[in-house]
């Protein structure tokens, strides 16, 4: 008769078998597995990044090691790699999120952007005309938002080559409305081209509200058109207090063509600004202002 098999020593070489199969596999093979676990780590903190900048625009060095309890190297060292990538711009400290120097949303699509901070922007910009003033107005939906309330100064003498302020400043009497002629730019209600730069040679205006795409205190307002940066450029020549309208979101950005240069900004509006970044500007000469949302 055949002795009955130890089941609890079968048990064991089934255990060890098993074991066997779970330890991980030294050499080049253990190494990939290993590797491919750290690298689905630093992937997905890397797309986390790309998140955050997608809702804020920058972020710095300081805050993604709190975020992710990571060192300062690693961080720029991911940086280094989104941007070698091209999906962001890495800088002293942090990183911006990459747009394309050409890109210009249409005029529709950026009116609804970031309206609380134009329209608190439009009442500090308000605070510098006085009635009877000769003032000039750029293109841009920033600029609108000033148009909008114009309507609490007397005697006001506008110059602008927006045709969308134009038709709304049309409606509020006592006013006197020169439009810069031009060739139209579709879908951005403004004119531009050589017929408005010769007009604007021979004024002069008391303050030229400008707007801009971006904004950066090494290449101050830029835009994407270059017919658009040309008679911007042209427009702060016949004004005698330059004044930029800037949101946040545009702070930090390039855009293709110079349009305003920092040295030629006397006043600089705002929703937001770092110290820091407040104190560059200021030490180059320009006043900066930083509208409060809670007034408007």
């Amino acid at each position: 008769m055949k002795p009955l098999p130890d089941r609890q020593a079968g048990s064991q070489d089934q255990a060890a078998r098993n074991s066997k199969r779970a330890t991980p596999i030294t050499g080049r093979q253990g190494i990939h597995a290993d590797g491919k676990s750290k690298s689905l780590f630093v992937e997905e903190r890397k797309a986390k990044i790309l998140e955050l900048l997608s809702e804020r625009e920058k972020v710095t060095v300081a805050e993604l090691c709190t975020l992710f309890n990571v060192s300062g190297g690693t961080i720029r060292s991911d940086l280094n790699d989104l941007d070698v990538s091209g999906l962001l711009i890495k800088t002293h400290g942090g990183a911006i999120r990459r747009t394309k120097a050409a890109f210009e949303p249409k005029t529709g699509e950026r009116e609804i952007d970031e309206l609380a901070a134009k329209q608190s922007i439009a009442k500090e910009a308000l605070k510098l005309i006085e009635d009877g003033d000769v003032i000039l107005l750029d293109a841009g939906t920033t600029v609108f938002e000033l148009a909008k309330i114009l309507g609490s100064r007397r005697s006001l003498n506008i110059v602008t080559n927006d045709t969308h302020t134009a038709d709304f400043l049309e409606k509020i009497p006592g006013m006197s409305l020169f439009l810069i002629g031009g060739l139209l730019r579709q879908n951005f209600h403004c004119v531009v081209g050589t017929l408005g730069i010769d007009l604007l040679s021979k004024i002069t205006v008391d303050t030229a509200f400008m707007g801009t795409n971006s904004f950066s205190a090494q290449k101050g307002a830029t835009s994407p058109d270059i017919q658009q940066a040309e008679i911007r450029s042209k427009m702060i020549e016949c004004a005698k207090r330059v004044v930029l309208l800037c949101d946040h979101t545009k702070i930090g950005k390039t855009s293709f063509a110079q349009s305003v240069p920092t040295d030629r900004i006397d006043v600089l509006i705002t929703d937001h600004m770092s110290n820091e970044e407040k104190a560059e500007l200021e030490e180059s000469g320009v006043k900066v202002v930083v509208a409060s949302q809670e007034a408007s």
